[in-house]
């Protein structure tokens, strides 16, 4: 599945219409060295007019051959494919009877699913609702920005790459309605940490919603108020890479960590790079040292 979206008027964007289409084909013409009955047909969608069309079969050849001139590992593609490559095309304006869709396996193709999120002014204007209005009743759903993906501080709440993949299970399986609180968690212990190691770490302050389909939801705002400093347990000192810490500290917490020395009386069970990184020297502590 591939997901996109385009400017206003436009249901699809080019690259879901013409660019993947092309490269579907191309793609499907090279394996068919390897494979026998593989289908190479151009598979456009509809709206595409039949001039066009033609202009780019007499081209597909040459694509071809620039293909696999290039060096691509064709061979270990067509050994991962059991059927040719071959475009749909869902819209919000698409209508799908789920008891008449066939199972995938009765399929002769490996479908790739575009999807556009692009809403339709039609569909809007026909409800009496502005297309503005009707992208920001749902706090999932937002205006177009060209660009997007590479602007994601419009849309990422200050979730980096590395964030989201040292927690990824975590917020995939909180699910929509407590995604973005677990979001808020993870980027602001973030920036505790790197706060506590001197590095820059500015606040990241969110605007909450004011849309009265999300009046049972609770504004989300990352601030000094609801920091997540105080469940920290690991105290950076500085840029030092040295830190004090919790006898408590958990996996979570030592995410950073390379190695422990630890001085409590209780040894700890946590998973360190190897075995040397763990040293356990337990410091007595008088009654009175622990009640100052």
């Amino acid at each position: 599945m591939i997901v996109d979206s385009t400017r206003r008027g436009k249901r699809f964007p080019d690259s879901m219409s013409r660019t993947i289409p092309i490269w579907t084909c191309v793609l499907n013409r090279a394996i068919r060295d390897f494979k026998n009955d593989w289908d190479c047909s151009l598979h456009l969608p509809l709206w595409i007019p039949e001039t066009e069309k033609a202009s780019i079969e007499k081209r597909l050849d040459e694509w071809t051959q620039q293909l696999k001139a290039s060096g691509a590992d064709i061979a270990s593609i067509a050994a991962g494919l059991r059927k040719p490559l071959r475009p749909l095309w869902i819209s919000q304006k698409t209508v799908i009877w789920l008891n008449e869709v066939p199972h995938h396996d009765s399929w002769d193709f490996t479908p790739i699913i575009l999807i556009s999120a692009s809403a339709s002014a039609s569909a809007s204007a026909s409800s009496g609702v502005s297309v503005s209005q009707q992208r920001t009743t749902s706090e999932f759903s937002w205006n177009y920005i060209a660009g997007a993906g590479d602007d994601e501080e419009s849309w990422a709440r200050g979730l980096t790459p590395a964030l989201f993949w040292n927690n990824v299970y975590d917020i995939i399986n909180a699910g929509p309605h407590v995604c973005n609180h677990m979001v808020a968690d993870i980027v602001e212990k973030s920036r505790v940490n790197r706060a506590y190691r001197g590095e820059n770490a500015p606040q990241i302050t969110l605007k909450p919603t004011t849309s009265p389909s999300l009046s049972h939801q609770q504004p989300l705002y990352l601030s000094p108020t609801t920091t997540t400093a105080d469940k920290l347990r690991i105290t950076w000192l500085g840029s030092t890479n040295m830190a004090l810490a919790s006898s408590q500290i958990d996996a979570a917490d030592a995410i950073d960590v390379d190695c422990i020395l630890n001085c409590d009386r209780e040894s700890i069970s946590i998973s360190l790079p190897s075995t040397e990184a763990y040293l356990h020297l337990p410091i007595l502590v008088s009654v009175n040292c622990e009640m100052k």
